[in-house]
């Protein structure tokens, strides 16, 4: 399924760069290009990994309702001292049943673009601002790129998510580290883990997905905004212990393991500056 919640996938996939955060007058945007590499599963649940070179288009944007930057792409419906909403996307990349055992003969898995309302709410903050505990709960509609696109079912995945500035002092290094369960409805869970009759085989039996529980993740992510560079990694680990879908003879193990890093070099920046809590 390759989903790519963190904010470095979001860059290999979307062009959203991941910037360190300090309070300051900063240019309305930036853009950037560069390279990265992404290791991950073929979808939740494989025993299959894949390592893809890939372009790190890096474009940041501070418009006073519609932002990219390091939380991703959004639009801010309201924004408050306490809670944020705001329009969220993610996406998957695609699957080739051919060259994946488990799914072999099957119907290859289309890449997704996932979009939604995000409600963070403010916990915690540390004095100087360096240390932020939100809680994030983004609700996301799938839908399939292809030639006939079609929604398949809601994504929950609610998550605690601490950011630290300038780790060890004034480095300049942001970390950020997350985790949270995961939720879909039973249209999402048979899109990836469902086995239909004309399908099944002696290894892989019949299976019908439910909704429900989709397993949890802890991820975290390091990055530093260079006077002339950005340079961003990151570490994801799943678990699907106890998921809906875990009988699933798709599903050949119930963790999963993702891992990133990219850099890009700066092209370009607004004459304009803009104030940003970045």
């Amino acid at each position: 399924m390759r989903t790519v919640i963190s904010r470095f996938i979001l860059t290999a996939l979307l062009g959203v760069a991941v910037l360190p955060a300090c309070a300051a007058e900063k240019p309305l945007w930036e853009v950037g290009a560069g390279i990265g590499a992404l290791l991950f599963d073929d979808y939740r649940g494989a025993d299959e990994s894949r390592l893809y070179p890939v372009p790190v288009p890096y474009v940041v944007y501070r418009g006073r309702f519609l932002k990219a930057d390091r939380e991703g792409v959004r639009g801010l419906l309201f924004d408050r001292r306490y809670a944020e909403l705001n329009f969220s996307v993610n996406a998957t990349i695609p699957v080739q049943s051919e060259d994946n055992a488990a799914r072999r003969g099957m119907p290859d898995l289309e890449s997704t673009l996932e979009l939604g309302p995000s409600l963070e709410v403010h916990l915690w903050k540390s004095g100087n601002e360096d240390w932020q505990l939100d809680l994030r709960m983004p609700l996301r509609v799938p839908v399939t790129i292809e030639s006939s696109p079609q929604a398949i079912g809601w994504i929950f995945s609610p998550r605690l998510n601490l950011d630290i500035r300038n780790v060890g002092g004034h480095t300049g290094w942001d970390l950020g580290v997350s985790i949270g369960p995961m939720f879909a409805d039973r249209k999402y869970h048979r899109y990836f883990y469902s086995v239909a009759a004309q399908f099944a085989t002696p290894e892989r039996p019949e299976y019908q997905a439910r909704g429900g529980y989709s397993g949890a993740h802890a991820l975290m992510s390091l990055s530093k905004r260079f006077p002339g560079y950005w340079i961003g990694a990151y570490l994801r680990y799943d678990t699907l212990e106890s998921a809906q879908f875990v009988a699933s003879p798709l599903v050949k193990r119930d963790h999963s393991i993702a891992a990133g890093f990219g850099i890009a070099w700066m092209i370009g920046e607004s004459s304009r500056l803009v104030e940003t809590d970045e």
